[in-house]
């Protein structure tokens, strides 16, 4: 039987790692405690290896060869519902039958509890046969595992600490829903004026005399948006001004909100409109929907002004959940240009081996690999740090020893999680576009028709860069982590810097001093932008007292207003510092199994005159561009004749 797994070398990698699944399992069966969980590290390993099995067999057989018609048959919006095509409802049958939904959530709610990880390698290979089916999949039991994070959150998930199970929780019924495959959920932010500002979102939620909830407002471009439970992003307070603590992103709060109820006699009661479903230029199979709330009755999560907070919860998750997606396309984009270039001959021999197509080939291999391994650790950062820090929620769960391991472990992945996921989500979602448009030129004018599917790869990539945060808003992230991390903790840069450095020649390993050059290479970027920066931020101190200095330049930081040069460079510095995160995973790699020194070569070579070329921009250019933006600035409107 066919399988994405079996026909996989660098997933079979990740997936026989045993310390990686070992450290996985054992923080997922609360230290090894639950009753009717595995007992040991290699029993939970055979397991995941047995579920992604699954998967990989799964997809191959039912959703890739289903892939051209879920895109040929459009979902349309019937009587107020979205009605999707037979393909996609077949593959969701298959999928509610493997029992795939319930497989991250706890024993105790009808889960298989299973890390994270193995539903995102699982994503993966559901992307490589259709990313509109990975992105419907993430609803069911993402959402799921949403609701009851979001209750371990707010403080009404009760523990049972001597059994290591949870007795009770306050969204049960909806995961029970959810987990059985008869209903999904998704995640509502986007308003018609408001995309990536979050600050600007103007949908309502207001309390009645009784204390009920109650949400009014619009949402477009809502994926999954037919799922019956959402949650929903509203603004709850009102502002008295800029400065006020609930003006903008502190006025927020998350609500559910249950869009519809089934009744007995076979009708549908409607508590929001499903507007309509958005025509899209790929990801035909996934419903994006708008929706009108008018006083649709909902749940508060946790306290008023939280919901930002427990947005960005939603929103790792999804932005790994996207890396993974998008290595899956990426991965389908490669296989289907390799068959093709092995098979077209001309010139006497297969276009493979025309010097061009064969390295266009190998660097899309080469790109894949080096995002899977950035994918997987940043996928196993975050899960570590959500799952080490529920034994600090519940009382009487660790013991003095694992208390200890958490206050020390816990900053560390957090720290990782933080600085690898915006990498992730930033380079494997251009990248994906990048190796599809490949894939089609390779395919040559064949690639233009829909004979082969290049096509639609293609236009399947083509939003990766644009949702759950766009490519420049993670850049801006990275670098403002970046820069004023270094602000921090100026000392800490500089041991980094020298230690590369005396690493990049005292090295004994080749592969080890040639990541070092790479990493200086990284820190001189980012002194760079530092150092103009600090120049900048210098002369405005002309009014500031001198015994205000010291405050001024190590506190006082505002990135819209002082990261101008920054700013303009951030695309650069992202793309540098994932070339350097992903070099350093991979030395990890080759350190531990030689078979994986290829992997770091090929990388390094492509790494390396890269990042040399962006180091060459980001040091020469950009300011004729802030000289005019300065001066656009500088110029006053013309008044009119009523002024």
């Amino acid at each position: 039987m066919a399988s994405y797994l079996s026909d996989n070398d660098d997933l079979q990698y990740y997936m026989g790692d045993s310390a990686l699944w070992a450290a996985l399992a054992e923080v997922t069966e609360y230290g090894w405690r639950t009753e009717d969980g595995f007992k040991d590290a290699a029993e939970a390993h055979v397991f995941y290896r047995e579920v992604a099995q699954l998967f990989g067999e799964l997809v191959a057989n039912e959703i890739g060869p289903r892939a051209a018609d879920i895109d040929r048959q459009d979902n349309r919006l019937v009587n107020g519902e979205a009605v999707t095509g037979t393909a996609m409802r077949a593959i969701f049958d298959a999928i509610k039958a493997a029992e795939l939904h319930k497989l991250c959530l706890p024993r105790e709610l009808g889960g298989l509890n299973a890390p994270l990880l193995v539903y995102f390698l699982g994503g993966e290979m559901i992307a490589r046969g259709d990313v509109s089916c990975m992105t419907h999949f993430s609803f069911h039991g993402g959402m799921a595992m949403a609701m009851l994070a979001y209750s371990v959150h707010e403080g009404s998930t009760e523990l049972d600490a001597a059994g290591a199970k949870i007795k009770s929780t306050r969204f049960a019924a909806e995961i029970a829903e959810i987990v059985s495959g008869e209903a999904w959920g998704c995640m509502d932010i986007t308003e018609p004026n408001a995309g990536s500002d979050m600050g600007a979102l103007i949908t309502r939620a207001e309390q009645d005399e009784k204390g009920d909830w109650f949400v009014t407002g619009q949402k477009i471009f809502i994926t999954s948006g037919h799922g019956k439970y959402h949650f929903v992003i509203a603004r709850t307070e009102k502002e008295a001004n800029a400065d006020d603590p609930f003006a903008g992103l502190g006025g927020l709060s998350m609500f559910l909100v249950k869009t519809y109820e089934d009744l007995p006699d076979g009708t549908r009661q409607r508590f929001v409109t499903l507007e309509r479903i958005e025509e899209k230029l790929g990801h035909h199979g996934s419903v994006t929907g708008a929706l009108s709330f008018e006083r649709a009755p909902a749940r508060l999560i946790g306290k008023r002004g939280e919901g930002f907070k427990y947005m960005l919860t939603l929103m790792n998750n999804a932005r790994v959940g996207v890396g993974f997606e998008s290595i899956g396309l990426a991965e389908a984009a490669y296989r289907m240009a390799k068959a093709y270039a092995e098979e077209r001959r001309t010139m006497g021999k297969p276009i493979a081996q025309h010097e061009m197509i064969a390295d266009y080939l190998d660097e899309m291999r080469t790109d894949i690999q080096g995002l899977r391994a950035l994918a997987v650790a940043s996928a196993f950062h975050e899960e570590l740090s959500q799952k080490l820090a529920l034994f600090g929620r519940f009382k009487g769960l660790a013991t003095e020893k694992e208390t200890e391991r958490v206050r020390r472990e816990l900053p560390a992945h957090r720290a990782l999680a933080r600085r690898l996921t915006p990498l992730l989500k930033y380079l494997a979602a251009e990248k994906a576009v990048e190796i599809a448009r490949r894939n089609m030129q390779i395919h040559g004018g064949v690639g233009y028709t829909k004979e082969y599917g290049a096509e639609k790869l293609l236009r399947d990539a083509l939003v990766l860069p644009v949702y759950e945060g766009t490519s420049q808003i993670q850049s801006l992230m990275v670098m403002k982590d970046t820069l004023l991390g270094i602000i921090k903790r100026p000392q800490a840069f500089a041991l980094r810097m020298g230690q590369a450095r005396w690493r990049s020649v005292s090295a004994r390993d080749p592969l080890e001093r040639r990541v070092a050059r790479l990493q200086s290479t990284s820190l001189s970027a980012q002194q760079f932008l530092l150092t103009r920066t600090a120049a900048g931020k210098l002369k405005t101190l002309a009014d500031v007292p001198v015994a205000e200095w010291r405050d001024a330049m190590t506190k006082h930081w505002d990135p819209k207003r002082d990261f101008a040069l920054a700013m303009l460079h951030a695309e650069r510095l992202t793309q540098i510092l994932a070339d350097e995160a992903i070099a350093e995973l991979l030395l990890v790699q080759a350190k531990a199994h030689p078979e994986r020194h290829d992997v770091l070569e090929r990388w390094l070579e492509r790494a390396e005159p890269r990042c040399r070329g962006l180091h060459d921009v980001i040091t020469t250019t950009g300011d004729r561009v802030l000289a005019r933006l300065a001066a656009a600035a500088s110029v006053k409107p013309i008044a009119t004749a009523a002024e």
